[in-house]
């Protein structure tokens, strides 16, 4: 269901509407700015996640702000890591990042060239979700100009896409909701249609890094998915699709438990769920075959090769769910019960 449809349902039906996202997340253009501080000493003492002062910069205005390493597997595997980016909210007013506090900065991994295409189909497949669900995480892209004020930051890095994340407070705010910590979750607890979204969004872009159990070391549910509590039940939104078949880092591959040897391979983890829910749900996907595919065309830096590639690999699904009841069969085969 497109995002302006779910709005009007709600407010048809006397529900509470999601409201606008902040001014920041409003705006699909993609936003030029210039990140100036010690670049060099911030990546070579990441582990210790110890703020430092940068200055961002825009043609039209200056913020002063900390910047700190940020991440899990990330912050292991990649030269680069994604960075989270702390303003002073007194010093934002009258610029994009107005209301701003602590920001997620998604970045290019490595200095290979695949890797900025990465950061930018990552950010492609938050798009897509936001395609079918008003409850997900806002996005912005950014193009960054590194400034290293250490002088020692690699020129491949010089100049990069990105992406902003939506936090978190702010998206419960959007949607009237509650972020939930739980140890586990039952699927009579979750919101039937969110969920049964996630699950054919995940096998669309072939996303199996996700779960409705807490991850290692951690003592919530769930894995690269949070809980919002809106009404009665729990909508889960997902998010970090890197390990996505979409994405296909350098770095990605399935878990060793799956029964897939690449990333590229599609594979259903939704849970067992009513056959009419599920059906709606593919509906809505596949009703947006064209919204989805233009994601990927509209996309910048993308070579013509590339987006080709991606935009076949994304119709296979389409073309696949063509034989409704054969695909809705086949997830209802590999379900968890």
């Amino acid at each position: 269901m497109k995002p302006w449809k779910l709005i009007l349902i709600c407010c048809a039906a006397g529900l509470v509407c999601p409201l606008r996202a902040a001014p920041l997340f409003e705006d699909d253009s993609t936003l030029e700015i210039e990140l100036e501080g010690p670049f060099w000493s911030l990546l070579e003492n990441r582990q210790e996640r110890n703020e430092w002062p940068f200055r961002l910069r825009t043609q039209a205005y200056e913020v002063d702000l900390q910047i700190k390493a940020r991440g899990n597997s990330r912050m292991r595997i990649c030269e680069f890591p994604p960075l989270r980016l702390n303003f002073n909210q007194d010093d934002t007013a009258g610029t994009p990042f107005a209301g701003q506090d602590k920001l997620k900065l998604v970045t290019r991994c490595k200095k290979a060239s695949n890797s900025e295409a990465d950061v930018l189909e990552e950010y492609a497949a938050y798009q897509i979700f936001g395609l079918f669900s008003e409850v997900g995480y806002r996005t912005r892209l950014v193009h960054i100009r590194y400034n290293d004020s250490d002088g020692r930051l690699k020129e491949k890095y010089a100049d990069s896409f990105g992406f902003l994340v939506e936090t978190q407070e702010q998206l419960a705010e959007r949607v009237a909701g509650t972020l939930t910590g739980i140890a586990a979750v039952s699927l009579g607890q979750l919101d039937a249609n969110q969920a049964a979204l996630l699950y054919v969004f995940q096998y669309l872009i072939a996303n199996t890094d996700w779960s409705f159990v807490a991850a290692e070391n951690d003592e919530n549910c769930c894995h690269n998915v949070d809980l919002y509590k809106i009404g009665p039940k729990l909508w889960p939104v997902p998010y970090d699709f890197d390990l996505a078949g979409l994405v296909n880092a350098s770095y990605a591959f399935p878990d060793p438990s799956l029964k897939i040897k690449k990333v590229r391979m599609r594979q259903y983890r939704g849970f067992c769920t009513d056959t009419r829910v599920l059906r709606n749900a593919l509906h809505t996907i596949t009703s947006s075959k064209e919204e989805v595919l233009a994601v990927i065309d509209d996309l910048p830096l993308l070579t013509e090769k590339q987006k080709a590639k991606q935009l076949a690999y994304l119709d296979q699904f389409f073309r696949k769910a063509e034989d409704e009841d054969k695909l809705i069969h086949s997830f209802e085969k590999s379900c968890h019960p």
